[in-house]
């Protein structure tokens, strides 16, 4: 007798929650995100409403167009599905909810800032500041090995000790610059 009032007090308890997946995979909202929150739309409102929410759900089909942009199939029964649910006075959070239900979070266009979205969104944003961190030092560190004084370069009349290389320096300076021997006019050779 004990078991069979559990049995029955158990069948009370799982017989909505069996009711309500029912409707999810029925494709009710109500069985996903509850009641309509909000006032039902209708006329120029509707249709207006209905390009912004779709706008914010991605097409599972053209992974790059959003519902309210993809001419497939798929995504004008979607757009339909939100534009019934927005007559029957849902808000654009249960449609984004009752959507990301059935297709996964992968269905916003912009994905909400929790879990491993945070990276998503920071992410860019740390690799900036990042970059500008190690850029900062390493022009810090280039102007601390700089030398302190002005820089003493040779003269132009100068050359090199090595004979070898003396002479290919004349040689630069006498087809880059003109000059005979590989010294400007008026030094001494």
């Amino acid at each position: 007798m004990r078991r069979r009032a559990l049995l029955v007090a158990a069948l009370f308890l799982v017989g909505p929650v069996a009711r309500t997946q029912e409707r999810a995979a029925s494709g009710d909202p109500q069985g996903v995100v509850g009641r309509p929150k909000g006032q039902a739309l209708n006329g120029e409102a509707l249709l207006a409403r209905t390009e912004d929410v779709a706008g914010l759900l991605r097409c599972p089909v053209c992974q790059g167009l959003s519902v309210a942009d993809s001419p497939a199939t798929m995504a004008v029964n979607m757009k339909a599905q939100v534009r019934e649910m927005l007559a029957a006075g849902y808000e654009q959070e249960q449609i984004l909810a009752y959507f990301e239900h059935s297709y996964g979070e992968f269905v916003r266009l912009q994905p909400p800032l929790r879990g491993v979205n945070w990276l998503v969104w920071l992410g860019p944003v740390l690799a900036l500041a990042a970059g500008g961190f190690f850029v900062t030092r390493a022009l810090s560190a280039r102007r601390a090995a700089a030398p302190a004084g002005p820089v003493h370069l040779p003269g132009p009349a100068t050359l090199p000790e090595d004979p070898e290389l003396a002479r290919y320096v004349r040689r630069v300076r006498e087809l880059a610059y003109g000059w005979p021997q590989g010294r400007p006019p008026g030094s001494e050779a």
